[in-house]
């Protein structure tokens, strides 16, 4: 018995009356809102196996044999010990789907839209991380690491001033107020590790629950992390085995939740315009620099932290300019660290670069760029009037060219305005007085007025 088609599918087969095919169904018309949430729908799918860090991880027992070693050889990490670590997906392929996104971005929106430049930007940025990490343990990586992170020597936009120079500078001022911090006794009281990884949890979580209301952020112990804290997209771990400060948990409070959790929320709000949940590397100067700047305003920092930031950047700086992972390693030794401080700080430095030196992992040059860039960027908003950009800088992952666009387009429904914002970005009244009294602070009389106190000092 011949299987019987469905009527739908017999006058499909059938031949029109006419010699003329029928014409295909016109595209849906679709709103220009709709056309940026699938475009950027498509980046956050296909950044997500993108693990840089992860894929740049060192075994456990790199540094039990290196410590082991009296520290007298390099750590036997290369190209081919990266061969070892599996990126999680095909290179080519990823390479060639962000590729073929910033195509359907430029025919979609066209050159002249600031929206499709923004997301084409992420995308091409996206692509070049996959680059990155297939040249790691090469010279090359540290070629694609200075095109998508920046460098110790790249210039602020003055024009002379450079990120080294800065480092540099507060180098001498730093360890001057780091010496006066111990010398009064700094590392008890507040300063005293007495809480362990489990408590540091439980007080942080009990901190954000108060902070993000009804959103749920979870805070655990996790043995998984190398650095003592991380923050994901609604979570922040803490490494099990670490100990920490009241004054640690003060700063991972507003680091890690009212910067990397509140802005992945906030990008994650957003039903338009979606790449703005995941941080390419073109916003890490953005976010490390706010992270640090909202530790300063709430004075929840200290020198020795400052210190330790400002110390990677020189390392970073030393490293480019030839130093190898022992060079380097020994410096942070000179500079007081312990011997696991001076091997973790050093990995940071290396981690897919060249171990011999010329060439490193320098995202730790963002830290003290961010701070010098998100300052300047308030600062200069609220002299000339545009305080209504400074909260977008919380809205997700972005980069500081990225702002004006994106507040412009919250009238159209385009971008949501952030909800989570520190208090100070509440209200910013407070912040524009301080902004005010620091830039007649800068330029008030030089050194003369700072002689004049030095007389008082020293009577």
């Amino acid at each position: 018995m011949a299987e019987r088609r469905p009527k739908e599918a017999d006058e499909a087969l059938a031949e029109p009356a006419n010699d003329k095919k029928p014409a295909a169904p016109p595209a849906p018309w679709q709103s220009y809102k709709e056309i940026v949430a699938q475009l950027a729908a498509r980046i956050v799918d296909a950044q997500r196996p993108i693990r840089v860090l992860q894929s740049l991880r060192w075994s456990d027992t790199v540094e039990e044999h290196f410590l082991r070693g009296r520290q007298r050889e390099l750590p036997k990490i290369d190209a081919s010990y990266y061969e070892k670590v599996d990126v999680g997906y095909e290179p080519r392929a990823k390479v060639e789907e962000f590729e073929a996104i910033a195509r359907d971005i430029e025919h979609a929106l066209g050159e002249g839209d600031a929206i499709g430049r923004v997301m084409l930007t992420t995308a091409l940025e996206y692509r070049d991380v996959v680059h990155l990490l297939g040249a790691r343990g090469t010279p090359a990586f540290h070629a694609w690491s200075r095109k998508l992170y920046g460098s110790p020597k790249d210039k602020f936009p003055d024009g002379r001033s450079t990120v080294r120079g800065l480092g540099q500078l507060l180098y001498g001022l730093l360890t001057g107020v780091d010496e006066w911090s111990t010398s009064t006794d700094a590392s008890k009281g507040d300063y005293a590790r007495s809480v362990d990884a489990t408590d540091a949890a439980r007080q942080l979580g009990e901190r954000l629950a108060g902070f993000f209301g009804d959103t749920r952020v979870r805070v655990d112990a996790d043995d998984g992390i190398l650095a003592d804290a991380a923050a994901g997209s609604d979570y922040v771990k803490v490494r099990t085995g670490a100990r920490f400060s009241p004054r640690d948990i003060d700063i991972l409070e507003v680091h890690e939740g009212w910067v990397h959790v509140a802005t992945s929320l906030n990008g994650q709000a957003q039903p338009v315009a979606k790449w703005l949940a995941k941080g390419p590397p073109r916003t890490t100067a953005v976010q490390e620099g706010l992270a640090a700047l909202l530790e300063m305003f709430t004075f929840r920092t200290y020198p020795r932290r400052a210190r330790r930031l400002n110390d990677r950047v020189l390392a970073v700086d030393k490293a480019e300019d030839g130093a190898s992972f022992l060079d380097v390693f020994e410096w942070f030794r000179t500079e007081g660290y312990d011997e696991s401080e001076c091997f973790n700080n050093t990995r940071r430095i290396f981690r897919g670069g060249v171990l011999s030196g010329g060439a490193p992992f320098t995202k730790d040059a963002c830290y003290c760029k961010g701070i010098v860039l998100n300052y300047a960027f308030i600062r200069s908003a609220i002299q000339h009037a545009r305080v209504d950009l400074i909260p977008f800088l919380f809205v997700g992952k972005v980069a500081q060219e990225d702002v004006p666009v994106l507040a412009n387009r919250v009238a159209d429904g385009v971008v949501k305005p952030p909800r989570y914002l520190p208090p100070m970005f509440r209200d910013l009244n407070g912040l524009a007085i301080w902004m005010a009294y620091s830039t007649f602070f800068s330029q008030l009389g030089g050194d003369a007025i700072a002689d004049h106190y030095a007389k008082l000092f020293n009577q």
